[in-house]
């Protein structure tokens, strides 16, 4: 019996609609995956078989052939398993296929069917809305994140089991429900550090004041001790607060690189990155075989110190010309050219 049903691929900070069929055409009997799978994706199979198994259901006994499209671009990690386990009860007539269809499905299997949290939840959900499916399934933890998008049901779950019952009628999931800007403007004004704090220092104050006020770059000159850190740290505090729409693209950059805090589902503050100076240039900048944002990416609508500036390579802080002038990095590898916003301050500071 042939399935099909629908997952989602992050690339930069947007997400692609991916088609998972699955069919059980009789031959030898396994599962094989095609369509350019990852390592994690291929070892998906073991993982799959032990949670339907371990939920109760049959471990399927034919050929299964399971083909992610298009099939020319590579899928890759762990988030593909539970419409993969779906996909499999499904052509092996142990669920019901007639709604799969209708929802973006979502997420990592544990061996007892438990679903796993995955990256970028939040780009996939405003892919989702933009096809007009019907809701989105993913991990619980995710549930809050995805949910910031509206006229899009959301559903959160903590197992394979909660998903079947869904799909079965057996259980009834409540959507989640967010209220975007009310959340956007309770985070706003909760700061851990604040520029007020600062007492003294009225020279170095005015000069970061006039930099927030323009968007202006600015290095701290200074003996160990004299508080250049410290002032840099609170900058983000004076900057002009964020606007809905920039903490939504904020928020999918940090989603992507599975960097958002766990308390919460929204960027609502200005970033503050500071990396250490042994970094390298891809970190910096991002990339990798399936590029991931770097360091000037998850400053982008906020500040990057680079504390110690000579210490950095010069390599890297040549990377960070182009973007700097453009406001945006483009990442090009062999098969995929991918675009991450960087519009950030850049604040450093030395020893005299």
């Amino acid at each position: 019996m042939l399935v099909k049903l629908f997952g989602s691929a992050v690339y930069g900070v947007d997400a692609k609609t991916i088609t998972v069929e699955v069919d059980t055409p009789g031959g030898v009997i396994g599962v094989f995956i095609v369509g350019l799978p990852d390592n994690a994706v291929k070892e998906s199979t073991d993982r799959v078989i032990s949670a339907i198994q371990n939920s109760g259901f049959d471990r399927p006994r034919a050929r299964i052939v399971i083909n992610m499209a298009p099939a020319d671009i590579k899928k890759a990690g762990a988030a593909y398993d539970l419409p993969i386990a779906l996909g499999i009860l499904a052509a092996t007539a142990q669920i019901p296929q007639d709604q799969l269809h209708d929802y973006v499905i979502m997420g990592e299997l544990s061996l007892d069917g438990t679903v796993k949290p995955i990256k970028g939840a939040l780009p996939i959900a405003i892919q989702s809305r933009a096809e007009k499916f019907k809701g989105l399934i993913v991990p619980k933890e995710n549930a809050r994140e995805a949910a910031l998008v509206n006229n899009l049901e959301v559903y959160g779950v903590e197992n394979i089991s909660e998903v079947i019952d869904f799909f079965t009628g057996k259980l009834v999931l409540e959507p989640m429900k967010v209220n975007t800007r009310e959340e956007f403007f309770d985070a706003q004004s909760h700061f851990e550090i604040d520029f007020n704090d600062v007492k003294g220092q009225e020279n170095v104050k005015r000069a970061l004041e006039i930099a927030a006020a323009g968007g202006h770059n600015a290095i701290l000159i200074g003996p160990p001790g004299a508080g250049k850190t410290m002032l840099a740290k609170r900058l983000p505090t004076i900057l002009p607060p964020l606007t809905l729409h920039e903490a939504l693209e904020t928020t999918k950059i940090h989603s992507v690189a599975g960097k958002l805090p766990g308390n919460t589902s929204l960027v609502a503050q200005r970033p503050f990155r500071s990396p250490h100076h042994t970094i390298s240039d891809v970190a910096l900048v991002g990339g990798g075989g399936i590029p991931q944002p770097g360091e000037i990416s998850l400053a982008h609508n906020g500040v990057l110190f680079l504390d110690e500036l000579p210490e950095f390579k010069r390599t890297v802080l040549e990377v960070m010309r182009q973007p700097m002038e453009e406001r945006r990095v483009s990442i090009s590898r062999a098969k995929v050219s991918i675009d991450f916003p960087a519009s950030f301050m850049l604040i450093a500071s030395m020893n005299p």
